[in-house]
């Protein structure tokens, strides 16, 4: 009689039995309940990697972005890298920032070199005055680093460190690596190839001719004489 009983409940609706039920209303419940993560590229994009704005960022009525002017000189600039002389970088990113008057003088050496296939490489252009401090922290030698408190001219905006490269980027030989501190470095150096004081001397008329002074320890650095600027605290965006 009991299992008539059993068998009978057996047949009534809702009371069949679901071994594998349970476990899929765990999954279903997981799954009604999980929330996707963001896609790709709706994540936060790294700062390196944002694209420029379309308007400048900055006072163009005391500012340019040497890339904005022109894209074809080639940016390298150097202390956003750890390929420097106190090997840190020093820049969050590597913007090519100049007095107005000074960007153009570089634009139209540049012009000038393209005509020979060649091309301008900037290593280092305005360079903020906290910047130096850092700098003159780590190298506290007035050869190789100015004074913070006097200032540089790349503080000011009106200073480039750069060399010659052809069309493709690639640098023309120097005799020395960028900010290499010994006379070797020294413009009036002569112990050098034919083919190395041609490119120094080059570079040199080019620059000159643009309105840019020479200095006696480095042949890669031109100082723009063009007007007095004031010490600049300005720090570039990264994008």
């Amino acid at each position: 009689m009991r299992n008539l009983i059993l068998f009978i409940l057996l047949l009534l609706p809702g009371c069949q039995a679901s071994p594998e039920k349970q476990g899929t209303e765990t999954d279903n419940e997981t799954d009604s309940t999980w929330v996707a993560a963001p896609g790709i590229d709706s994540l936060p994009t790294p700062a390196e990697a944002l694209p420029a704005p379309d308007q400048p960022d900055y006072d163009t009525a005391r500012w340019t972005d040497l890339a904005r002017l022109d894209t074809s000189i080639f940016i390298d600039m150097r202390y956003a890298t750890t390929d420097n002389f106190v090997q840190e970088k020093m820049y969050e990113c590597g913007r090519c920032i100049l007095r107005p008057e000074a960007a153009r003088a570089v634009a139209a050496a540049h012009r000038e070199l393209q005509r020979q296939g060649l091309a301008l490489k900037m290593l280092d252009c305005y360079r903020p005055h906290p910047i130096q401090w850092k700098l003159w922290e780590k190298v506290p030698d007035r050869r190789y680093v100015s004074d913070p408190r006097k200032g540089s001219m790349h503080n000011r905006g009106a200073a480039v460190d750069l060399t010659l490269a052809d069309s493709t980027g690639r640098e023309l030989p120097m005799g020395t690596p960028y900010d290499f501190f010994g006379p070797e470095a020294h413009p009036s150096y002569q112990a050098l190839p034919d083919s190395v004081l041609a490119n120094r001397a080059l570079l040199r008329e080019t620059m000159i001719r643009h309105g840019f002074r020479p200095i006696r320890t480095e042949w890669w650095h031109y100082s723009f004489g063009g007007k007095n600027y004031a010490l600049s605290d300005m720090l570039w965006k990264c994008y």
